[in-house]
């Protein structure tokens, strides 16, 4: 009786196992130096498609040859091998855009650097986009201030409106941002404001997520981190990450 009932068991059991087909094209890695790795066996790879590989980094197809695609790898390139894996995402170089962005530190892919932990995704946005039309953009009818009495009476800087600090180091365009950032907080309701750090230290942005931080700032600040020891691929692509 026992020995029936475990078989009734287990056929409900294997009844009830979802049956479903999974295809992933995957290719080998061929040659790798200098951030550049060359995949064969992708026949099907797009042009700008991300491809992950084995060690979990991920890299954008620009080179699309007869027998190997090249991949620029956005992130650590020396552990990888000749002879890993590599497979299609089927996804355009793209980003997760989420509300949950709202006061973490990522990298230019989107991926969290704070050890918060996973920020679960949903919507994805592309890094490449043409830019809508002047016409059809909202005008610009409301302005930023920056809490800076100086800025905000003689340069009347508009949301949506673009605006460049240009100064030699150390003379404080950093500080111009960072306080402009904060004084949001004075708004009822703080616009989201993204800062992408290109190139710095992490010693650098660690200061600036605890000064935005101490000033609670960081509650409606996103920032986009591509330190100086990062890669020169996903320090290219930080910018255009920052504007999706």
């Amino acid at each position: 009786m026992a020995k029936n009932q475990l078989i009734e068991q287990l056929k409900k059991q294997i009844e009830g196992l979802p049956v479903e087909a999974n295809i992933e094209e995957v290719g080998t890695v061929v040659e790798v130096g200098d951030g550049i790795a060359r995949v064969s066996g992708l026949l099907q790879c797009q042009y700008s498609e991300m491809i992950e590989f084995e060690n979990g980094a991920y890299g954008v197809a620009l080179n699309l040859e007869e027998t190997s695609v090249g991949v620029v790898v956005l992130g650590d390139y020396k552990t990888l091998k000749e002879g890993n894996t590599a497979k299609r995402t089927k996804r355009i170089l793209s980003i997760p855009v989420d509300e949950k962005c709202v006061g973490r530190v990522l990298n230019p892919l989107g991926e969290p650097v704070d050890g918060k932990g996973k920020i679960p995704h949903k919507t994805f946005y592309p890094i490449e986009k043409i830019a809508p039309g002047v016409i059809t953009r909202q005008s610009v009818h409301q302005p930023v201030q920056t809490g800076i009495k100086a800025i905000d009476s003689m340069i009347p800087v508009g949301r949506g409106q673009r605006e460049l600090i240009i100064g030699d180091r150390q003379t404080g365009k950093t500080a111009v941002a960072i306080d402009t950032i904060i004084n949001q907080r004075e708004n009822k309701k703080p616009v989201i404001c993204i800062y992408v750090a290109i190139g710095q230290k992490q010693s650098s942005i660690a200061q600036i997520v605890s000064k935005l931080k101490e000033k609670n700032a960081l509650d409606y600040t996103i920032i986009v981190a591509a330190a100086a020891s990062d890669s020169a691929a996903l320090q290219y692509i930080a910018p255009y990450a920052g504007v999706a």
